[in-house]
């Protein structure tokens, strides 16, 4: 399977430097210039795309029902699987503040934010989740529409990063990795959109061959079905 991965428009929490997690906040001005660019360099690259994928939060699921409109694909599969780092309480706090008050913030995976979960909780299900719709999917190309958090916690796990090390990389709205899976073993990455702090911090380059071990999940039961719906994409 190949895994497009983008991530959902920009809204205005993120914008403003807040704590979004499973919150939800409309779109900021600029969002369809960075959806749009997306968009332009996947008809540049050619590439048809079987089905697409997003995680249940709201930003995810609208920027995945633009994307498939344009593509001519009728129905999106969202999953709270791949949904954002849940911070509980924190929602809407400034990053800032919470950097201040909570010093594990984004430097131990593990850490349980109150009212939440840890990144290591968020990476588990999200690896799980599309490990499993690769060993299910072999041969099809699919577009997800993810997070910044998970994305990190995905290129972590399969190119056989630290991830307490791999934490604060920026992401941006106009990035676009390419996973190749075999089987539910990622073994290349590419980047085709902007690049990520992954590659601009130096810590990859890229194009880049997956270590064979990327494939398993720890802790995680990969054979369960994930739990998913699907959704008709609006006309017009």
């Amino acid at each position: 399977m190949r895994a497009i991965i983008v991530r959902h428009y920009k809204t205005i929490i993120n914008a403003s430097e807040q704590i979004l997690g499973w919150g939800d906040a409309p779109r900021d001005s600029g969002w369809k210039a960075d959806v749009d660019f997306v968009g332009d360099r996947l008809r540049e690259h050619g590439i048809s795309f079987d089905a697409v994928y997003s995680s249940d939060l709201e930003r995810s699921r609208q920027t995945a029902m633009f994307h498939a409109r344009l593509l001519g694909i009728q129905i999106i599969n969202d999953t709270p699987a791949l949904n954002e780092v849940n911070y509980g309480k924190l929602y809407k706090k400034k990053k800032k503040w919470v950097a201040e008050h909570y010093p594990l913030h984004k430097k131990d995976p593990d850490f349980v934010y109150p009212g939440g979960e840890s990144f290591r909780q968020m990476q588990q299900r999200s690896v799980s989740y599309l490990s499993l719709l690769a060993m299910r999917q072999p041969g099809r190309t699919v577009l997800v529409v993810v997070h910044a958090g998970v994305i990190r916690g995905l290129v972590s796990h399969f190119l056989g990063l630290d991830y307490a090390d791999n934490l604060k990389h920026k992401i941006s709205h106009r990035y676009i990795g390419d996973f190749l899976f075999d089987g539910n073993t990622c073994v290349r990455y590419d980047e085709l959109g902007k690049p990520s702090g992954f590659v601009r911090d130096g810590v990859i380059e890229v194009p880049l061959s997956c270590p064979v071990a990327g494939g398993s999940v720890a802790s995680t039961d990969v054979q369960s079905a994930p739990e998913v719906s699907t959704r008709a994409t609006p006309a017009g």
